[in-house]
């Protein structure tokens, strides 16, 4: 069977074309598959990880709203503290701040996140369940507004202010490393556009090393054998290893060239001859 294997691949010939164009061919493959995959990998990459950015941006937007709505309330209570006079009471939209939360809820899911939302929905809690003692506290002539809102208001308002402040630095800390993963991500896919002009430029040197090797070398030395055979009438003996059709042309020159010897000898033996019977 090897034997068989053996004897086909030495009868087994390329012509000159077909080599070219399978060496053409082999780094164009090579270029066209690392470049799909290029383009394929960047793709994907470029989709999950922006749009987890994006999310990451918007949650960090929710989370500005909420600290805004909360400061503004806050804000709104001291004033009324200061004036000590109920011409109405400060207005927060409760329903839109557990909206923001639940929305945060949603897009954080269980992830490490995910009890910093809830931590501000407690403190939320605590601080609304205070703040609705206000108009109470303001009715009252036994307690003192300013007591009230820095011993009993302010340290929950503390609290949930701080709740969201680690909510917002975790946001921020999760975009960086998004947007790190997002750089890491692009040198992946940048890795084998890289490779693959590595290995063009390998195939290159290879094709022409080849090319230098057994057909260009072949075709010097045919040329030097057959101008020593014009020049100097020296036998053409110039041989190398080749089953194609630089083998094939010089098999041809030899043969050409060891006729016209043949050829040339005869008609020197038939002028000598010739020259013996006229004499």
């Amino acid at each position: 069977m090897l034997v068989k294997l053996r004897n086909w691949l030495r009868e087994f010939r390329l012509s000159l074309r077909s080599k070219m164009v399978l060496a053409l061919s082999a780094i164009a493959v090579v270029l066209l598959a690392a470049s799909v995959i290029s383009f394929m990998e960047y793709k994907r990459m470029s989709g999950s990880v922006s749009q987890i950015i994006a999310g990451d941006v918007h949650n960090i937007r929710i989370t500005q709203r909420l600290t805004d709505a909360v400061d503004n309330y806050n804000l709104q209570i001291l004033a009324v503290i200061g004036d000590d006079k109920l011409s109405a009471l400060p207005d927060f939209d409760r329903s839109a701040f557990l909206t923001y939360c639940d929305s945060l809820n949603s897009s954080l899911g269980a992830g490490k996140n995910a009890p910093l939302t809830d931590s501000v929905v407690y403190a939320y809690s605590a601080y609304m369940l205070a703040s609705l003692e206000l108009e109470d506290v303001l009715e009252s002539n036994f307690i003192d507004t300013r007591d009230w809102y820095f011993e009993r208001l302010q340290p929950l308002f503390g609290r949930m202010r701080g709740a969201l402040d680690n909510l917002s630095q975790a946001m921020y800390e999760e975009l960086q490393h998004n947007s790190r993963e997002f750089d890491r991500g692009f040198s992946r896919s940048v890795i084998p556009g890289a490779t693959a002009i590595l290995v063009g430029i390998l195939l290159v040197f290879l094709l022409l090393f080849y090319l230098l090797v057994y057909y260009v070398k072949p075709l010097y030395g045919m040329l030097d054998s057959l101008s020593d055979y014009l020049n100097y009438r020296r036998r053409y003996t110039y041989e190398f290893d080749s089953n194609d059709q630089m083998g094939q042309l010089n098999s041809q020159i030899t043969e050409l060239t060891e006729e016209n010897r043949q050829l040339r000898r005869r008609m020197a033996e038939l002028k000598d001859k010739t020259s013996r019977d006229e004499s």
